[in-house]
């Protein structure tokens, strides 16, 4: 359901998207790890994002296999923090929480620069809607060709960053910016997630979510609409420890002996399962275009 979500979110900024800063600058980050279910059969690349960061991932693209074990094999020596020999569920967790929070970081401090003009440490709503929208700003839109969508992306962001000051002085701290970023990973953030979700699937506009606008089987209370609370439940579940599941789920597939714990050599022998490579992105792209025959 998250991916239809995504996708729903994409179509409505596609027309877009030319004309816009980059998307990740301005539109909700789906939470780094999602509780979509494995499928490896198609590939590791949830796994592989988890394990290393979005960003490390795509690094590890380029590498030939021989590279990536000998890097992966680094890798596991700094997840052994007590250097027993055996990588435990509570230091894999550990590590992929680490891995999420410098992915974060490093993406906020990619874009800060791009707004922060006067660099006084902070953004203000002004700098960031002038630098993202600016151009169109004074001609009202008038030469974009849908000036609704681009009216309702400034109404979205600017909600976004009023949410997201905390203090309400107009100004983002970095963390008020992390927030305005990813607010997904903020909890006072969490009730705008669920109304960004609602506002990109409701399609007419009456404030709910009807079963002709989206599957169903999340109306808790069978009224045949989604209220936000069954919205939250979904979108933000809550107590569920996305990075505690992905150690499990790595540990699961790799702990030969059932000691509920790994080794390098478990570890390496599962190697494209934490890491990519060319040829394990090359394998992932011809999946990828078996399924879409």
């Amino acid at each position: 359901m998250k991916l239809l979500r995504s996708l729903a979110s994409i179509c409505l900024l596609a027309a877009a998207a030319l004309s816009v800063p980059t998307q990740e600058k301005r539109v909700h980050h789906q939470a780094d790890l999602s509780d979509r279910a494995h499928d490896d059969s198609h590939g590791f690349k949830y796994d592989h994002e988890a394990f290393l960061g979005k960003e490390e991932a795509k690094t590890f693209g380029q590498l030939t296999p021989e590279e990536s074990k000998d890097k992966l094999a680094m890798i596991v020596v700094r997840i052994d923090t007590d250097k027993d020999g055996y990588i435990s569920h509570a230091e894999l967790h550990h590590w992929i929480k680490h891995r999420q929070r410098r992915y974060i970081e490093e993406n906020v401090n990619k874009h800060w620069k791009d707004y922060d003009k006067n660099q006084d440490g902070k953004i203000a709503w002004e700098e960031y809607k002038n630098t993202t929208f600016g151009f169109y700003l004074g001609e009202e839109f008038d030469d974009v060709e849908d000036k609704a969508t681009y009216r309702s992306m400034l109404k979205r962001d600017e909600r976004r960053f009023k949410t997201a000051d905390r203090d309400g002085d107009g100004m983002a701290t970095r963390e008020e910016f992390t927030a305005f970023l990813h607010p997904e990973e903020f909890d006072y953030m969490k009730d705008l997630v669920v109304q960004e979700t609602v506002d990109d699937i409701d399609k007419n506009g009456d404030g709910k979510i009807d079963i002709n606008e989206y599957i169903g089987d999340i109306d808790t209370n069978k009224d045949g609409y989604l209220h936000n609370d069954e919205v939250a439940h979904w979108v933000v579940p809550g107590d569920v420890d996305h990075a505690d599941n992905e150690a499990k789920h790595l540990i699961q597939e790799t702990d030969t002996d059932k000691d509920q714990k790994i080794t390098k050599k478990e570890i390496l022998a599962n190697w494209n399962m934490f890491v990519g490579s060319q040829v394990t992105n090359y394998g992932e792209d011809l999946t990828k275009r078996h399924d879409e025959l």
